[in-house]
């Protein structure tokens, strides 16, 4: 059985109101559409692809598929005025070589493997499928008046999603009676099918990340779905992590203490050469020249840097009321400053290895806590700025990525809040060897928490 994807590119992105359409923006290191691609480009029972694409993005697009050397892309198409048309012309240009045909959004970046296998499965029985949830939230449905006219039992109500999938001549059928019947505003191809009573049309179970890109909210969401599902990277054991690890040159700021210490002393126990770099060794990281001395020297020695980790920090307690200007400073300029110099001097030496830069948060990043909010709001910049270069740095194949972890049993910590319980502190070793772990991965632009139950579990 052959099975022919055809992808929806088609939107104008009015709903994000962006500059681009919603598909060409970037995702974790991607543009949306390079990761929907991926999905059936990757799947042994995807035998080809068509992208119907807006006519005005026809050129990026097939820039896209040239850069990325996509083997199962046969055909760009231009696409029509509405997703109905767009389908359609996918659908007449499959030859009668293709037996089904899985039509799916370009904006649904999170279709698994595990949907498009229950899709291909179930086409042996039935000649349509929908791909759908269930829905959360009663339904209502209203008159012209907005005025309560049923409420359907919720039992009986799923949220539709795609790919939609059909035997390739019963769609083609539902296409071209509507056509004939002037039916033009479906917003979807089962609805089609449904109408004209082709087929019978069996429901696959979706998935709650499989979501649409439509609005601004949505890109936020999508961000924290490729955390969740890109904590499987944090998974890794020590004999592969150790042929990664290889020879590879690794840099660390603020290395000689805490986190960064046992990332120098555990990468090279995994054969990276690894070098530390703090005000101890005389590197200090707000300044240009110390920055570059330290580079220089590493290069020089060694031929090449293949990562660079900034782990260089500083927490001080003080509400902004009674904190002195001084301090404040000291905590923007090592904590944002700082970081933001190393990288812009170590792009260049990472552009000859399409290295990775690995940055640090804090897990009070994400909400700024009363008598830290200089260094609360610093790592937050620093997420922000993370993501930004990542973007910018992709098209040198230079990872950026930032390691999240909760409270870490360091000098640091210690010297800020006094004797804890271990029992509620990550192991600056186990960030260490996650950290290790994400410098060998291909990903880029995303935040990786790393909190205590995964230590408690992995123990």
């Amino acid at each position: 059985m052959k099975n022919l994807a055809i992808i929806l590119a088609g939107g104008s992105g009015s709903r994000l109101k962006y500059e681009l359409p919603k598909q060409f923006l970037k995702l974790a290191g991607k543009l949306i559409i390079e990761h929907t691609i991926e999905k059936f480009e990757n799947h042994p029972d995807i035998s080809g692809i068509f992208i119907v694409t807006n006519p005005r993005y026809y050129d990026k697009t097939i820039e896209i598929v040239h850069k990325n050397a996509y083997k199962k892309v046969k055909k760009i198409l231009k696409g029509g005025a509405t997703r109905q048309e767009s389908s359609y012309i996918g659908i007449s240009a499959a030859s009668d070589d293709y037996d089904n045909v899985l039509i799916h959004d370009a904006v649904r970046p999170f279709v698994s493997f595990d949907i498009i296998d229950k899709i291909i499965k179930s086409l042996r029985n039935y000649d349509a499928i929908d791909v759908a949830v269930p829905s959360p939230d009663t339904i209502i449905r209203v008159d012209d008046k907005f005025l309560i006219r049923d409420i359907p039992k919720r039992k009986y109500l799923r949220r539709g999603q795609t790919p939609q999938a059909f035997k390739l001549e019963v769609i083609k059928k539902a296409h071209e009676l509507a056509i004939k019947d002037g039916f033009l505003n479906a917003t979807d191809d089962c609805s089609l099918v449904l109408k004209y009573g082709l087929s019978d049309i069996y429901v696959v179970e979706g998935s709650d990340f499989n979501i649409k890109i439509t609005y601004p909210i949505d890109i936020h969401i999508a961000d924290k779905i490729f955390q969740v599902k890109n904590r499987s990277l944090l998974k890794f054991d020590r004999n592969s992590l150790k042929k990664s690890l290889k020879d590879k040159v690794i840099v660390v700021f603020g290395g000689t203490s805490g986190i960064g210490e046992s990332i120098v002393r555990r990468g090279a126990e995994l054969g990276a050469k690894t070098f530390a770099f703090s005000r101890k060794t005389g590197t200090d990281i707000r300044k240009v020249d110390d920055i570059k001395r330290a580079l220089s020297s590493v290069e020089k020695n060694e031929g090449k840097i293949d990562s660079i980790v900034i782990s260089s920090g500083i927490l001080e307690f003080g509400f902004i009321e009674t904190m002195d200007s001084e301090t404040i400073k000291e905590l923007i300029s090592v904590n944002y400053i700082g970081n933001v110099l190393v990288s812009k001097i170590g792009l260049d030496y990472l552009k000859k290895t399409k290295g990775s830069l690995i940055f640090f948060a804090s897990s009070s990043y994400t909400r700024g806590r009363r008598g830290y909010s200089i260094y609360s709001s610093s790592k937050a910049a620093i997420v922000n700025y993370a993501q930004a270069i990542a973007d910018e740095f992709s098209k040198y194949d230079i990872k950026v990525n930032v390691i999240n972890p909760e409270r870490a049993a360091t000098p640091m910590r210690y010297k800020a809040f006094g004797k804890e319980d271990k029992e509620t502190l990550l192991s600056p070793d186990f960030i260490a060897y996650h950290t290790l772990n994400i410098i060998c991965q291909k990903i880029t632009g995303q935040v990786f928490d790393i909190r205590v139950i995964d230590q408690k579990k992995s123990e």
